[in-house]
């Protein structure tokens, strides 16, 4: 029973994202999400403010407004209309049901003039159309995570405005969606994960050397095509698969916690986190191997950490996203310490960057008194200094300091997690010559 054990816990590490995908995809359509409001399948959802303490969305920005949009492509293509952004960075970021970055459109892939693609579904491409381009997603059900860069309160009219000229439209919108299958409804919640993997591994195929790897979790029954194996099963095999997926819970928490990248600084620079993607590279995308990891069973493990810190996080060519959670010292960040983040060179970006701070280990951001999430470029009243350096307070209590409120960005009482986003980072952070200063403790 012990291999059982083991290998309910590999396949809770494969299976995670796709779990943790449809999961948000489905309260999205049903329910809402965070900011965003509940929409049909192939209907965006906006956000009409910032997001705050009360987005509870693994490692959400501060930085954009969102609009997301769950596809069901089970009922033919989508038609896809942008608007013209005048200059004004954003990104639509597609993402299949196994969590695959396959596509961009966007400033740095396509520009920000008027666009349209046509959305079809995984299989030999049949309908298309003269004036659009297409794009071929890997699962029925995909999701598109837009951002549109909002400079604060300000900029909300103009974002809004651009949000309410992108579109989508079914080209047959009265054909029947599939959806995402739910599970049977008698599986207990102790091993209701496997439930969910098992339907939807069936109904979102992986690509095809993927599919072959799958075949070693059969004897959980993660196969069986009909009827459900975790309805009333044996007692001790109940307790058998229950224990694995603990233990895989564990196993992903605490890679989630080690990181994935290479330390800089104390920072976490991993900007070949989202590379897991082998298969599938439409437009915007780099197809090149720098950007596609070697070892396929690696990117399993890539891919369930990515979606437990950062779910629908970009390619680093995108958006790059280091991450610290000790200061200079090698201890743990807490909001019992205070801290300076110096900045002598300001991080090299195509677009904007900003530094979020998020509690651990839900990776959420922080109420605080003065509602500020994140400090960037984009920040209004930040002081530099008189070379161009920028000093930023980490810190739990305001700083008492006169010139230190403007540069503070609050910390939770507890232990945190800041993220460093660098919006279309340039050459000299993909390849690694620009260092992110460490975290240094107050004496």
């Amino acid at each position: 029973m012990g291999d059982l054990t083991a290998l309910t816990a590999e396949a809770f590490v494969y299976g995670y994202p796709l779990v943790c995908d449809l999961q948000a995809a489905s309260q999205l359509v049903h329910e809402g999400l965070g900011a965003l409001p509940a929409a049909p399948f192939n209907d965006f959802a906006h956000a009409t403010k910032l997001a705050g303490p009360g987005d509870t969305f693994v490692s959400v920005n501060n930085d954009t407004l969102y609009s997301i949009a769950q596809l069901d492509l089970s009922g033919g293509p989508v038609l896809l209309d942008v608007p013209d952004t005048a200059g004004a960075y954003y990104v639509l970021q597609f993402v299949d049901a196994w969590t695959n970055n396959f596509a961009y459109i966007g400033r740095r892939a396509t520009g920000t003039g008027e666009g349209r693609f046509l959305l079809v579904p995984p299989g030999p491409v049949g309908t298309t159309l003269p004036d659009a381009a297409t794009i071929r997603s890997p699962t029925t059900v995909a999701t598109i995570v837009g951002r549109f860069a909002c400079d604060g309160p300000d900029d909300l009219t103009r974002v809004r405005a651009v949000q309410r000229r992108l579109t989508l439209t079914p080209l047959h919108p009265d054909a029947a969606l599939a959806g995402i299958p739910r599970p049977a409804p008698q599986v207990g919640d102790d091993l209701r994960f496997l439930e969910n993997l098992r339907g939807w591994m069936a109904a979102f195929p992986p690509a095809g050397a993927d599919r072959a790897y799958q075949e070693r979790f059969a004897p959980l029954g993660l196969l069986q095509a009909e009827g459900s194996p975790y309805v009333e099963p044996d007692a001790d095999r109940a307790a058998v698969l229950a224990n694995g997926i603990a233990a895989g819970k564990d196993r992903l928490n605490e890679m989630a916690r080690s990181g994935q990248g290479h330390q800089v600084n104390g920072w976490d620079v991993n900007l070949h986190a989202f590379d897991y993607n082998l298969d599938h590279c439409e437009i915007g995308t780099v197809d090149d191997p720098q950007w596609k990891m070697v070892d396929r069973t690696a990117s399993y493990t890539a891919r369930a950490v990515a979606a437990r810190v950062g779910l629908w996080g970009n390619h680093a060519y995108e958006a790059a996203y280091p991450m610290v959670d000790v200061d200079s010292d090698g201890e743990r960040l807490t909001g019992a310490r205070s801290y300076t983040l110096r900045f002598d060179e300001l991080p090299p970006v195509d677009a904007f960057w900003s530094l979020t701070m998020y509690d651990t280990p839900d990776y959420f951001l922080v109420d605080n008194p003065i509602d500020r999430y994140s400090v960037g470029d984009r920040t209004p009243g930040l002081r530099y200094g008189p070379d161009g350096s920028l000093t930023i307070a980490i810190q739990h209590e305001q700083p008492t300091n006169e010139a230190e409120p403007a540069n503070w960005l609050p910390a939770p009482e507890g232990e945190f997690r800041p993220v460093l986003r660098l919006y279309q980072p340039e050459p000299a952070v993909l390849d690694g010559s620009y260092q992110i200063p460490p975290i240094r403790r107050r004496a």
